[in-house]
């Protein structure tokens, strides 16, 4: 009889009454199946009682940086077709690799006697010389002299060069005058005289340049004596970093169902990237399948949940499920789940299929639709359906983008279209100043308990996780949004959205973010949890007609 694998856990109630769901699950949008909310509540058991050296950030008392954990439980079905369930943290916990519940890491880094560790001492030890090199009196001593002697140099070269604009200006008006007052040989001796004196500014500047350039020249040679040593290290430290980042990715193999193994540089080697990036083969989604397929234990569903405070960039709630990120994980898990049969990817779907789009303001210039939730604004990458489409098909006539701004696929509201380049330009330019007056009505997932506001929280593309939003003080493009509560009831509450400004994403992230409003709207399946449709909606736009000069209020009602 085959063993157990030491990290099947078996399940402390019985679910034998839970039917098994129909294919796996689709790991970058789903809904935990009741199997995997079981399991996740014994591991959420298990991760409160244990006494971790680990700060998660829900004891104000205990020391140490704060770091929240994605966690990841996967149910599986063994031999014996006995039901389990395996579970896995992404990275590092409490600095290690390994503790007992948990699967191992598909390559243990941090491993002792690991090749890894033994390179990395050596990377540290040429990162400490580095430092003590960049430290030395001698290097900024000799980069302040060279710096100096420059301006010294361009300086005097440049009132030089004045010098003999000045001459020449002079000279010019000499021979100006002369050519009235004075003979033909007369002028010719002050000719001889002018170019004479011409040629001396020339030999004077010709002089102290070879001046400054020996004395820069040799200051220069003294810099680069202490510059080219720094400069030879960083190349080499740079190099044996990047063969051993290469060398580390090769050690990722990762296995699927059919027993197929493929390396994490053989992996990327097919995406637009082609290097993995840092963290790769490291969360907790690959780690599951891995162990699973290594022990001959079939995957029955999965999910993952964040467990502690948020950081401070991401949106990310205790104990809240979350999909797998796309940028590390969707390449690994795009060989991995090969041989399953898997949840349908909703992304590959049309959304706006069967759903109309209602005209509620035309003139000859312009138009405006109440857009449906879950429907593209304009076609993306898989999808052509979308307001834009439709529009085109109705107006073919219709010159220019037609699309003057934008809403996010799952929200409902007015959008303004364009019947002609010209006005489209006139319009947008209104949406450019911040002079077109927008308003949403979104309901949140708790009680508010503050009644107006505004938020200001730079927004940016998170590279690793597209198109979540992170918010970044360093390379966030300016978001404002200004807020007013309506009314707080049965645990929800509604107010309206006023942005000022027009981010990806903007109003979910600011409502959802800890620095925010806290409270992510209702059915937000990336910052919040899934529900019905996402509970946001553009429900008033105020704008000037270009051509008429009338100004326009566009209202439509709340679906929710």
């Amino acid at each position: 009889m085959p063993t157990k694998p030491s990290c099947f856990i078996s399940f402390d109630r019985k679910v034998d009454d839970v039917s098994l769901p129909e294919r796996f699950t689709f790991p970058f949008y789903y809904e935990p199946h009741p199997l995997s909310i079981e399991a996740v509540k014994q591991l959420q058991l298990h991760i409160s009682t244990h006494k971790w050296d680990h700060n998660f950030g829900l004891n104000p008392d205990q020391e140490g940086m704060i770091i929240g954990k994605m966690f990841g439980v996967l149910v599986v079905q063994n031999a014996e077709n006995k039901l389990g369930f395996l579970a896995a943290f992404s990275g590092k916990l409490a600095g290690k690799n390994h503790h007992p519940f948990f699967v191992p890491p598909v390559f243990d880094l941090l491993h002792k006697d690991g090749f890894y560790r033994k390179e990395e001492d050596k990377l540290n030890v040429m990162t400490a010389a580095l430092v003590k090199l960049e430290q030395n009196p001698g290097l900024s001593k000799t980069s302040f002299i060279l710096n100096e002697l420059t301006l010294q140099s361009d300086q005097e070269l440049s009132e030089q060069r004045l010098v003999i604009k000045q001459g020449k200006k002079i000279r010019k008006k000499k021979r100006e005058d002369a050519r009235l007052e004075l003979t033909t040989e007369q002028y010719q001796m002050l000719e001889a005289e002018l170019v004479k004196l011409s040629l001396d500014d020339q030999y004077q500047y010709k002089r102290l340049a070879k001046h400054w350039r020996a004395t820069v020249q040799k200051a220069q040679a003294e810099y680069d004596a202490f510059a080219n040593e720094v400069q030879s290290l960083k190349e080499e430290r740079k190099e044996r970093s990047g063969a051993l980042q290469r060398r580390l990715f090769d050690q990722y193999k990762f296995l699927n169902s059919n027993k197929e193994w493929r390396s994490l540089l053989s992996i990327f080697e097919d995406t637009e990237q082609k290097t993995p990036p840092a963290g790769a083969g490291e969360c907790a989604a690959p780690k599951l399948l891995h162990y699973a397929y290594q022990h001959d234990l079939k995957p029955i569903a999965m999910a993952e949940f964040w467990w502690g405070a948020s950081p401070k960039s991401e949106v990310r709630k205790h104990q809240q499920f979350y999909p797998a990120c796309r940028g590390k994980c969707e390449p690994i898990l795009g060989h991995m789940l090969k041989g399953l049969d898997v949840d349908p990817n909703p992304m590959l779907t049309n959304p706006a299929e069967g759903k109309t789009l209602e005209i509620i303001h035309e003139d000859d210039y312009l138009l405006a639709v109440n857009k449906p939730a879950e429907f593209l604004s304009v076609p993306g990458k898989t999808i052509i359906d979308s307001v834009y489409s439709r529009i085109k098909l109705l107006y073919p006539e219709s010159t220019g983008p037609l699309i003057v701004h934008r809403l996010d696929m799952s929200t409902s509201g007015i959008l303004l279209l364009a019947k002609t380049k010209e006005m489209h330009k006139s319009l947008q330019r209104q949406f450019l100043k911040r002079s077109v007056k927008k308003r949403y009505i979104a309901l949140l997932d708790g009680e508010l308990t503050e009644t107006s506001g505004e938020i200001d929280l730079p927004l940016r593309v998170d590279l690793d996780d597209r198109p979540r939003q992170l918010v970044c003080y360093d390379h966030g493009k300016s978001a404002k949004t200004k807020w007013e509560l309506i009314e707080v009831k049965d645990g929800k509450s509604r107010v309206y959205f006023y942005p000022i400004t027009g981010r990806s994403h903007q109003l979910r992230v600011h409502a959802a973010h800890h620095l925010g409003l806290n409270t992510p709207i209702v059915g937000d399946d990336l910052y919040g949890t899934i529900s019905d449709r996402l509970h946001l909606h553009a429900e008033q736009l105020q704008f000037l007609h270009p051509i008429t000069k009338e100004v326009i209020t566009l209202e439509v009602s709340v679906p929710f």
